[in-house]
């Protein structure tokens, strides 16, 4: 008889106790009363400013034993704007400009709109290409679970038949994952923090779509992590070069000595999704059909 035997023969486990404390106390004022909750059932107790510490925890085990379970070796990271149309849709915003200034934005967003195209391309061709080590999956699309280049993303891996992740963020706006996220790997997060790790944690290439203060945060936290040696090196591909050197001057900074003309290696531009993942197989040495 081994220990895992004698522990499941002496103990109930968490979930029986609670169907017990569900079904056998009878109702009193002291079994009415919220301190006779089991603290782990006790939502309002869970949510307490104390409790902090313990829902870090929680937001970082429930992601990662999932996805362990669901055997994700490693992802394909992709970042974008959640405004970007897919080409079909982008005249819609065109025809909606009620004056100059939301005509020009309507214009550029249409000029972006291939990059959704090409978000689900390099998220096919990742899905279809995705290889096994010790039975895990690899190269498994992870986005941000929201529209546009997120959607894309997700939708790519459905195009192929594969899973796909989705890391969604609780936002004081009503939004919900895109349908194109796997069920089953669709996370919901409080806290950035713990979201912006699990992208990384499992990811062994990030492609960076134009987009803007998130997609900025995310690109530039990872940049910062390779560059002061935190995280591997690995692929950071940045898609559309005339939209990156327009609304960031990487020369310049290198230039004014705030960064080290090395540390724009860390990141390369592209503009198709075949580009990137050229780019990924060479990284790794990977053939696919």
């Amino acid at each position: 008889m081994t220990n895992k035997d004698l522990h499941d023969r002496r103990f109930y486990r968490a979930k029986q106790e609670a169907e017990f404390a569900k079904k056998q106390a009878p109702s009193t004022p002291q079994t009415e009363d919220p301190a006779y909750t089991l603290a782990f059932q006790d939502t309002e107790f869970l949510l307490r400013e104390e409790l902090r510490p313990v829902r870090f925890q929680l937001e970082l085990l429930k992601p990662e034993m999932l996805l362990d379970e669901a055997g994700i070796g490693s992802t394909l990271v992709m970042y974008g704007s959640a405004r970007i149309p897919e080409l079909g849709k982008a005249d819609a915003l065109i025809e909606a400009a009620t004056d100059d200034a939301s005509l020009k934005t309507a214009q550029r967003l249409k000029e972006k709109a291939k990059y959704y195209d090409e978000a689900r391309n390099l998220a096919r061709l990742a899905s279809n290409c995705g290889i096994s080590e010790n039975g895990n999956r690899d190269f498994v699309v992870c986005s941000g679970g929201g529209p546009s280049i997120m959607e894309a993303a997700n939708r790519g891996a459905a195009d192929s038949g594969q899973e796909s992740i989705g890391l969604n963020i609780v936002l004081p706006h009503e939004q919900a994952p895109n349908e194109y996220v796997t069920p089953s790997l669709s996370f919901q997060f409080h806290y950035f923090a713990l979201r912006k790790m699990h992208f990384l944690l499992r990811a062994r290439a990030v492609a960076v779509f134009p987009g803007g203060f998130g997609t900025f945060d995310e690109f530039f936290e990872l940049l910062t992590l390779v560059q002061t040696g935190k995280m591997e090196p690995l692929p950071i591909l940045l898609f559309g070069k005339e939209f990156w050197t327009r609304v960031i001057d990487f020369e310049a900074l290198a230039e004014e000595g705030t960064i080290s003309r090395k540390d724009l290696e860390l990141f390369q531009f592209v503009e198709t999704a075949d580009q990137a993942w050229g780019i990924i197989q060479r990284f790794y040495d990977l053939e696919c059909e």
